[in-house]
């Protein structure tokens, strides 16, 4: 036999060393993502524990918190309308650096000194806005880096790292405040909060065509307003979740320590059950990571309803075991939702117009929720407790009911090509192939 008749060794490629979807600026984004969560999950903790050191009560917690929130209602339109104008991974970049500054400054006042509540309400209010800012050129930078047929799937996988991390994060840093004291926890948000800033400054946007001015801020947040209201499905469900998320806030924030220190036997239980819901985030999101429904909204309207079941074992209440049960399957469902939704902006809304569309989302999610949990006390001491948390169940249902009405949430359907969301921009960073937060 000669050597001409051997045929030649098969030639083997390399195993990829991530998915097709998985390009370079996704996985920039997401690496990012851990690390702020992290950080952020933690420090959510010590700041309320930082006002606690100094001398505040509850209510002194409370104006800190709506001290974050009123400036991240205020100025997420424009933030969306901004983000639309200039490169994103800017945005992003000096939103991180405000984070950077404002967190470090709190972390150095309560190192070092006695810090009053102004200063760390103006301090935590900073917070806000470089959050108002960072969210919608964030959602446009993510959505911009992936499309086609995998989009769910790098969608799915993002959300399940953020959870991850979120709830390594709260763990790590209710350990770290019992050790070190509040103090550090906030030093290592700002450390966090610089790492993915600079993370975020290596992100390629040359895929992304140039946009044009514009007749200016008002014309952009208008056009924004027009992509918003003339798609009945998206101002459908964002007014859905606009209440859906208030009545979960107010179940969760004020009724659910109520119950476990009342009912179910001290703060212990309700931990329990917050750390069910958190798995159940990170089981959702496996879960979407496999599974593609074909009707995108269907399939997520659908998993709503059981959004309405913790309000209800809170009402009963449900032994620990079965609250914990209920809690895990909400996480879950609310998983399916969130990768259904963010498939379904992606591939409906143009690129050059994602971060004002999730601007408008991000308002409704959360404009309500303040008003929420601070009329949940004066609803109790009205109706009753049981009562309250019935009516919570019943508004979640009743809304997710009306909202499967609208014909173009029923109809929606994913599609199986990619969609060139604004020309060249189906980019090297998503060579194979993103819902959102509800």
């Amino acid at each position: 036999m000669t050597s001409a008749a051997i045929p030649p060794p098969a030639r083997t490629s390399p195993p990829a060393r991530r998915p097709s979807w998985a390009g370079r600026n996704y996985t920039l984004l997401t690496a990012a993502a851990i690390v702020t969560n992290l950080g952020s999950q933690g420090a959510l903790i010590a700041a309320a524990f930082a006002v606690l050191s100094s001398g505040g009560d509850a209510g002194d917690v409370g104006l800190v918190a709506a001290a974050r929130t009123v400036p991240l209602v205020l100025f997420l339109l424009v933030g969306g309308a901004l983000a639309d104008r200039l490169p994103r991974h800017r945005v992003m970049v000096a939103a991180n650096t405000l984070n950077f500054l404002s967190q470090g400054a709190f972390a150095l006042l309560v190192l070092t000194g006695d810090p009053r509540l102004w200063q760390m309400m103006v301090l935590t209010a900073l917070g806000g806005v470089g959050q108002a800012f960072f969210g919608p050129a964030s959602e446009g930078m993510l959505m911009s880096s992936v499309s086609g047929v995998e989009a769910g799937r790098a969608f799915a996988f993002y959300r399940m790292a953020m959870h991850g991390a979120g709830i390594g994060g709260a763990a790590l840093g209710g350990a770290l405040i019992a050790a070190f004291g509040p103090g550090w926890v906030l030093a290592i948000d700002a450390a966090a909060f610089a790492v993915a800033g600079a993370l975020r400054a290596f992100l390629d946007v040359s895929h992304i065509p140039a946009r044009s001015a514009g007749g200016g801020m008002v014309s952009d947040l208008r056009e924004g307003w027009r992509e918003f209201v003339t798609r009945p499905w998206l101002w459908a469900i964002v007014v859905q979740f606009a209440v859906v998320n208030a009545v979960v806030a107010a179940a969760e924030a004020v009724y659910g320590p109520l119950v476990a220190r009342d009912e179910l036997g001290g703060p212990g239980p309700w931990g329990l059950a917050l750390a069910a819901f958190g798995a159940g985030t990170v089981a959702g999101a496996f879960l979407m990571m496999r599974w593609k429904p074909r009707r995108l909204l269907l399939a997520g309207s659908l998993c709503v309803f059981p959004l309405a079941l913790p309000s209800a074992a809170l009402a009963v209440p449900l032994p620990v075991a079965g609250l914990a049960a209920v809690m895990l399957l909400t996480g879950v469902s609310i998983e399916v939702f969130g990768v259904s939704w963010m498939t379904a902006l992606n591939q409906e809304i143009p690129e050059e117009k994602l971060s004002r569309v999730s601007a408008y989302d991000w308002l409704g999610s959360i404009a309500m929720v303040p008003v929420a949990t601070a009329l949940a006390g004066p609803a109790q001491n009205a109706v009753g407790r049981t009562s309250a948390l019935w009516g919570c169940s019943a508004l979640i249902v009743l809304l997710t009911a009306a909202v499967l009405c609208v014909p173009d949430v029923r109809r929606l359907t994913r599609r199986g090509e990619p969609v060139a969301l604004a020309g060249p921009a189906a980019s090297a960073d998503a060579e194979g192939a993103l819902g959102r937060l509800g």
